[in-house]
């Protein structure tokens, strides 16, 4: 056995308090249409889970620290199950959230099961619900890629032949120790970067002082609702074009285009607002299914009525100082702090912005078209998540920004969120047709106007999340 990862104590931990609820679940399902191989693609699910072993790891309880323990492969046994679906879409609907909502004991159950929902004849959902602690967005892809691969194999009667993979995630596990090195050295990574945290977030406020409709439970159920929102072509094309202008990427129109919102609704000129990064510093680590994630807290200074283009520099310069010190874990910032705690709220933020790319769903299997699957997940880690995914033609030109806002129902009302999405639209909008004015004065234009056509602006790795799938 070998310790858990930093970031996997934390979930863990999470997980001890509400087991049954479900709130770490990850929950991803795909329409399956066409003559699939369900023998076929159950092998399949269990050779990947084999391959990437945190699908097989469970966690030991050893004087109140999680330790992981790998199965060997003859211990595997996947959950999967084949059911019929109601013919009912909302009887279908509840049946699939029900699922999704299961937790998992940790202790003794793989961090993944699997059910297909039949449809009708060759009209499959293959529903895959895993735990956070097993998995991230970007983990994903090589999930998908090593199913496909695997499927195959199986359909033509063989076993799959990949590669071996080049390190473990027990490796990372090992390996962010040794990194980091120890608190105790002044020189350690860790010493440095929790050096750089300690002063830039000393004096964050505790909490917003968000537009709530309702005082804040005592402990929250993380039951949640989600308002969408749309950015057209025009709109996406515009925000690239100012992005490049100003040096900055779009996730940092879209932060600052957040944080002044927030300010005009009464939350101060001081805004944490935190920011899922991948986590995977080396290629690698690229192939692993694992918790990689880290949560970085970005503070946005709103004072003095910048222009919308000052505020970007303001932005910028945060974010890159934020990217350059992601290695220490959130966890061991909040421990360093040391802020008030409280059952009731996230400690040091309680809003996540969280901005993508575009991308299909990474499952191919040979002669079944797959496509991702809506699944109602009506669950909400912190008051509010904005999750932003851009969708790029061919040429990577602009064609538009899908997002939806995730915002806890104990806390708002969902008029309440409208209202805050049409104002967060409506100052991009603004930006974009003139970034030069201060942000009390930007109120949202008729038309864009004229704007100047320009090449996309392409964000960093570290600036965004790199797939549209990504659960923070």
């Amino acid at each position: 056995m070998i310790q858990s990862s930093l970031t996997q104590r934390r979930l863990w931990f999470l997980n001890q308090l509400e087991e049954s609820k479900g709130t770490w679940n990850v929950p991803v399902a795909v329409r399956l249409r066409g003559p699939v191989d369900l023998p076929a693609l159950a092998a399949a699910l269990r050779d990947t889970v084999i391959r990437q072993r945190t699908l097989r790891t469970v966690f030991v309880d050893i004087g109140g620290v999680p330790w992981q323990r790998v199965l060997e492969p003859d211990e595997v046994r996947v959950p999967w199950e084949v059911v019929a679906a109601p013919a009912d879409p909302a009887a279908r609907a509840a049946l699939l959230t029900a699922e999704c909502l299961r937790g998992f004991d940790l202790d003794r159950e793989l961090p993944l099961r699997a059910r297909v929902f039949e449809l009708g004849p060759g009209d499959h959902v293959l529903l895959l619900v895993m735990h956070h602690i097993a998995m991230d967005g970007w983990s994903l892809g090589p999930l998908f890629r090593d199913l496909s691969t695997a499927y195959r194999a199986r359909t033509e009667g063989r076993e799959p032949g990949w590669e071996p993979l080049p390190v473990e995630y027990t490796d990372y596990a090992q390996w962010q120790r040794e990194l980091l090195g120890e608190p105790s050295d002044p020189d350690s990574l860790l010493s440095r970067q929790l050096a750089y945290w300690q002063k830039e977030l000393a004096g964050v406020p505790a909490e917003l002082p968000l537009p709530f409709d309702r005082p804040r439970p005592a402990v929250p159920s993380h039951h949640g609702a989600v308002v969408p929102l749309h950015l057209e072509a025009e709109l996406h094309e515009a925000l690239t074009g100012l992005a490049k202008r100003t040096g900055t990427s779009l996730f940092m129109v879209f932060h600052a285009a957040l944080a002044a919102t927030l300010t005009r609704l009464g939350a101060g000129t001081d805004v944490p607002i935190a920011v899922p990064t991948a986590g995977r510093s080396e290629e690698v680590l690229d192939d692993l299914v694992g918790f990689f994630i880290n949560t970085l807290v970005l503070r946005a200074d709103t004072s003095g009525d910048p222009t919308f283009e000052e505020l970007l520099t303001r932005v910028r310069d945060v974010a890159l100082g934020a990217f350059s010190h992601q290695d220490v874990p959130f966890d061991r910032v909040v421990e360093e702090l040391n802020p008030q705690r409280s059952l009731s709220r996230q400690a040091l933020f309680q809003i996540v912005l969280n901005v993508g790319g575009s991308g299909d769903v990474p499952l191919r299997l040979p002669g079944v078209e797959c496509t991702e699957q809506a699944v109602d997940f009506p669950v909400v880690r912190f008051d509010m998540w904005l999750g932003l995914t851009e969708s790029k033609g061919p040429d990577g030109e602009p064609r538009g920004v899908a997002g939806k806002l995730l915002y806890s129902t104990e806390l708002f009302d969902r008029a309440t969120m409208q209202n805050l999405a049409e104002k967060f639209t409506g100052l991009l909008r603004s930006a974009a047709a003139d970034p030069r004015l201060p942000l009390a004065s930007m109120n949202p234009p008729r038309t864009l106007g004229t704007v100047r056509r320009r090449p996309l602006h392409l964000q960093t790795r570290q600036q965004s999340t790199p797939k549209r799938w990504e659960a923070s």
